[in-house]
C-alpha cells in the first residue's frame, strides 16, 4: 500500500473519530439544556432530547469562531502566518497527533457518563489534544498562551459567573412572585422553561459542534486539503453539515445518566430555578461563542443549576455530588492528556515497528472501539432511561443508577429456584 493511500485512510478514521467524539459530546450533554425541563416536568423527557437535537443541530450552523479557535489556539503545530505545517512535523505525524488526542476526548467522555458525572466534552477534547502534542513534540508542541486565554481563564470564570448569575435571578424571580401561588407559578414558569432551555440548546450547537469542525479542519490542514486560515476561508459545507448532523443525533439519544444528575442530583428544582439557570447559561455560552472563547458549556450548565439552589430561600444542595464532579473537573484535562499522550506513543511504537502508520493508527482506533463498546455495554447492565431519568435521587449512596434499578439487578442474577415436586 503506497504512504498517500495508507494516509488517505487515516484520514477517513480520524474523520469517522472526529464525528464519533461530537456524538458523545452530544448524549453527554443533552443534560446541559433538558435536566431542569425534564425535572420540573415542563418537558417529557423524550420530547425534551428532540427538541433539543434539532436545536444543536441548527446551531451549529451559525458560526466558525470556535472552530477557528481549535485550530490555532490549542496545539502549536502550524505556522502561524502561513497556516502551512511547521518543519518538525510531517502529514502523518499531525494526524497521529488529532488521532490521539479524540481518543483521550472520547473515552473520558464515555467514562464520565457510565458514572453519570456532568464533565466537559470540550476540556476532554483539549487535555487529549495537548497530552498527544506534549507525547509528540513537547513542550513547543502545545500553544500555552492560546489554552490559558481561550480554555483555561473560562473554565475557572464561567461556573463561577453562572453561579451567581443564576442565584440572584433565582432570588429575583421567588421575590417577585412571592404572593402568586405556587401552583400558578409553577405552570408559568414551565412554559418559560421551555423557551430558555431551547435557547441553551441553540448556544450548545453553537458552541460545542464547532469544536469538532476545528478538529477535522485541522487535520485537512495537516494533509493539505485546507488552507491554514479558516476565518478568512470559511469551511466547506460537508464538514459543517456533518457535525450538525452527528451532534444532532447524539443529543437526541440522551445521555440519561448526565441528565439525572443535573436536574436530581445537585437540587431538587422548581421552574423558577430551572429558568433562571437557563437563561444564566444561554446568554453567557452564547456570548463565549462570539468571542471565540472554547467554552465548557457543562461548566456553565453545572454553576447555574447550583446558583438556582443557592439563589432560592431553604433549598437544599446536595454539595456532596457537587463536590464529585469538581474533582472530575480538576481531574479531566490531566487524565484526557495522559490518555492521548499514551494513544501516541502506541501507535508511535507500532509504527516504528511495521513502518507503517496505519498499522500504529489502526490499532489504536480498534482500542477505541473496544473499551468504548465495553463501557457501554456496562451501562446496560444497570440501564437509566427516559423511563426512570425522574426517579427519587438516593441521598444514602449518591449513585446515578436509581435505587430500584440496583436492588433489580441482584435478584435477576439469582438462580431461580427448583419447583417443588
Amino acid at each position: 500500500m503506497s504512504a498517500m493511500s495508507g494516509e488517505f485512510i487515516i484520514l477517513v478514521l480520524l474523520i469517522v473519530t472526529a464525528l464519533a467524539f461530537d456524538f458523545t459530546n452530544g448524549f453527554h450533554d443533552t443534560g446541559n439544556a433538558m435536566a431542569t425541563s425534564i425535572a420540573t416536568g415542563a418537558l417529557k423527557p423524550k420530547t425534551a432530547v428532540l427538541l433539543a437535537g434539532v436545536l444543536n443541530l441548527v446551531g451549529a450552523f451559525l458560526s466558525v469562531e470556535v472552530a477557528v479557535t481549535v485550530t490555532t489556539s490549542v496545539l502549536k503545530i502550524q505556522d502561524s502566518k502561513t497556516g502551512a505545517l511547521l518543519p518538525s512535523i510531517d502529514a502523518s505525524t499531525g494526524l497521529t497527533i488529532i488521532f490521539a488526542g479524540l481518543i483521550g476526548g472520547i473515552l473520558w467522555n464515555l467514562l464520565t457518563w457510565l458514572f453519570g458525572i456532568p464533565s466537559s466534552s470540550s476540556h476532554a477534547l483539549f487535555g487529549g489534544l495537548i497530552g498527544a502534542g506534549l507525547a509528540a513534540v513537547g513542550l513547543n508542541g502545545v500553544n500555552w498562551t492560546g489554552v490559558t486565554q481561550k480554555v483555561l481563564i473560562p473554565a475557572v470564570a464561567a461556573p463561577v459567573i453562572a453561579c451567581l448569575v443564576a442565584a440572584c435571578g433565582t432570588w429575583l424571580v421567588y421575590r417577585i412572585t412571592r404572593k402568586v401561588m405556587k401552583n400558578r407559578r409553577e405552570q408559568g414558569f414551565r412554559w418559560g422553561q421551555i423557551a430558555t432551555a431551547s435557547l441553551v440548546a441553540l448556544s450548545h450547537g453553537t458552541n460545542d459542534a464547532q469544536k469538532t469542525m476545528g478538529v477535522i479542519a485541522l487535520a485537512l490542514i495537516t494533509t493539505g486539503h485546507l488552507t491554514g486560515d479558516v476565518k478568512a476561508d470559511g469551511l466547506p459545507f460537508w464538514i459543517i453539515l456533518s457535525c450538525a448532523v452527528a451532534i444532532g443525533l447524539g443529543t437526541y439519544i440522551g445521555g440519561w445518566r448526565v441528565i439525572r444528575t443535573l436536574g436530581k442530583g445537585l437540587v431538587e428544582i422548581e421552574s423558577p430555578q430551572g429558568l433562571a439557570a437557563e437563561a444564566s447559561s444561554a446568554a453567557i455560552i452564547l456570548s463565549s461563542s462570539a468571542a471565540g472563547m472554547a467554552l465548557s458549556t457543562t461548566h456553565v450548565a453545572t454553576g447555574s443549576i447550583l446558583g438556582s439552589g443557592v439563589g432560592k430561600p431553604g433549598a437544599e444542595v446536595r454539595w456532596a455530588v457537587a463536590g464529585r464532579m469538581a474533582v472530575a473537573w480538576l481531574v479531566t484535562l490531566p487524565a484526557a492528556a495522559l490518555v492521548g499522550a499514551l494513544a501516541f506513543w502506541l501507535s508511535h511504537a507500532v509504527e516504528r515497528l511495521t513502518g507503517a502508520a496505519l498499522a500504529g493508527d489502526g490499532l489504536i482506533f480498534l482500542i477505541l472501539v473496544g473499551l468504548s463498546f465495553y463501557m457501554w455495554w456496562r451501562a446496560q447492565q444497570q440501564k437509566v432511561d427516559h423511563r426512570n431519568v425522574n426517579a427519587d435521587w438516593d441521598t444514602s449512596t449518591n449513585s446515578v443508577v436509581p435505587a430500584e434499578v440496583r436492588d433489580a439487578a441482584p435478584a435477576e442474577s439469582k438462580p431461580s429456584k427448583p419447583a417443588a415436586v
